[in-house]
């Protein structure tokens, strides 16, 4: 009974490592994503302020 129990909780701890790596790794994914989407929406703000510069009247 004792070894089974031991053998359970090894399993048990091993799931929980598996767990938090792949919450670790999800957790950097995530960090990446955000990164990538401040970027993209700079660039999209960048070339729309562009858009309206063009769209302006000249004044000569």
């Amino acid at each position: 009974m004792k070894e089974q129990l031991e053998a359970r909780i090894n399993e048990l701890k091993a799931e929980l490592e598996s767990g938090q790596q792949l919450m670790m790794d999800l957790e950097e994914k995530r960090n990446n994503l955000s990164a990538t989407m401040l970027r993209i929406s700079g660039a999209m703000q960048v070339l729309e302020e562009l858009l309206a510069k063009e769209e302006e009247p000249v004044h000569a």
